[in-house]
């Protein structure tokens, strides 16, 4: 019984220790909401639309908008173990269209002054349609705006910035298979 009771304060006093030490940021330190932002800036920030599904018969394919940029690290410490969140919306709604998770830098770190490889964050949801030609005059095609959050280490999320999705569509149909183009026929003859 004696040894039960040793066994109990052993533990009890461990934890009030992790306690104090996670109080006293010892132990796991958050990074601040004004640290964070501070610490990176994002560059070659891109725009677009991607498709999500494609099928060509019958014909469907789902664009779904997208955004891609770079973050620069402009403190004197290396980056590790950022998240970035998109939440992507209508102009003139509020609910969301969709959003995006990515745990982008994780094992190797972004060191003082250095680029991060590319990071391409792009929504769940997007717009149906049948082929290409068929968004031009898509009503639900609309303009969407993405806002790009980031966190690190226990951190609240920070907004970096706000983005008018473009009308750029980085996409190609493939070539059908097995049919000359017409063009390659005029040339023959």
């Amino acid at each position: 019984m004696r040894r039960y009771f040793l066994v109990l304060i052993v533990i009890i006093i461990i934890v009030v220790m992790i306690f104090i030490l996670q109080r006293a940021g010892l132990l796991i330190k958050t990074v601040s909401q004004e640290e964070l932002k501070n610490s990176m800036e994002m560059v070659d920030v891109e725009t677009k639309w991607v498709s999500k599904y494609y099928q060509p018969w019958p014909p469907k394919l789902i664009l779904v908008p997208a955004i891609s940029f770079s973050i620069k690290n402009i403190t004197e410490k290396p980056l590790r173990y950022i998240n970035f969140n998109a939440n992507f919306r209508f102009q003139d709604d509020y609910e969301n269209l969709g959003d995006s998770f990515l745990a982008a830098i994780r094992g190797e770190p972004v060191m003082p002054g250095e680029t991060s490889e590319r990071i391409l964050l792009k929504s769940n949801y997007g717009v149906e349609g049948k082929s290409l030609n068929s968004f031009e005059n898509n009503p639900h095609w609309r303009t969407v705006f993405v806002k790009v959050f980031t966190q690190s280490k226990g951190s609240q999320y920070v907004l970096l910035g706000e983005w008018e999705i473009s009308r750029k569509i980085d996409f190609k149909e493939p070539e059908p298979v097995g049919i000359e183009p017409k063009k390659k026929e005029a040339e023959k003859e």
